[in-house]
């Protein structure tokens, strides 16, 4: 995958398929350390040791549709080529964390990518889900939740196609304030 952004986006789709109905993602770039950090936690179903030793084999797969699984092995190699790696801890019935490091100015390492598109992308699918974010470059912080949005909205819900405009315009504001 080109976007660190599409892993993600993968990762939360492996969640939903487990059941999570509350899904975190965290980035947090910290440029005195040259680290990019990011974790994905859920509550889904969680896996067995068995099962977490065999998602990071590309052959490997729960699903019916095809028979390669290469989202995490893939996410795993592209953090190993730049300095970095990824971890999994999950307990069965509990859920499901997902950490990965970058080296942050690595030639090698994918650029973040759309995180705005992708978080639209994870709430216009599933509304009944509740989603935070944080993602932090050095001082500066942006975190939003499905629940604080859902506050504001009263009976309206996120997937309504106004408040997904509306949301991307937000969500785009804010990310491009964190690099600034």
């Amino acid at each position: 995958m080109r976007e660190i952004s599409l892993h993600i986006l993968d990762i939360v789709q492996n969640s939903l398929a487990a059941q999570a109905k509350n899904i975190g993602i965290s980035i947090i770039e910290d440029t005195e350390q040259n680290k990019m950090y990011i974790e994905i936690k859920d509550d889904g179903k969680g896996m067995d040791k068995e099962t977490i030793n065999k998602v990071l084999d590309p052959f490997y797969t729960t699903r019916t549709t095809r028979k390669v699984g290469l989202g995490l092995s893939l996410l795993q190699a592209n953090a190993r080529t730049c300095g970095g790696d990824l971890t999994i801890e999950s307990i069965p019935g509990k859920g499901t964390i997902v950490r990965t490091i970058f080296c942050l100015d690595h030639i090698d390492r994918p650029p973040l990518g759309n995180m705005a598109t992708t978080l639209i992308s994870i709430m216009s699918g599933s509304s009944d889900v509740e989603f935070s974010y944080q993602h932090q470059c050095d001082k500066k912080c942006f975190s939003i939740s499905t629940q604080e949005i859902k506050e504001h909205l009263n009976d309206i819900p996120v997937n309504n196609p106004e408040v997904l405009a509306w949301l991307l315009e937000y969500f785009t504001e804010k990310e491009k304030a964190l690099s600034e």
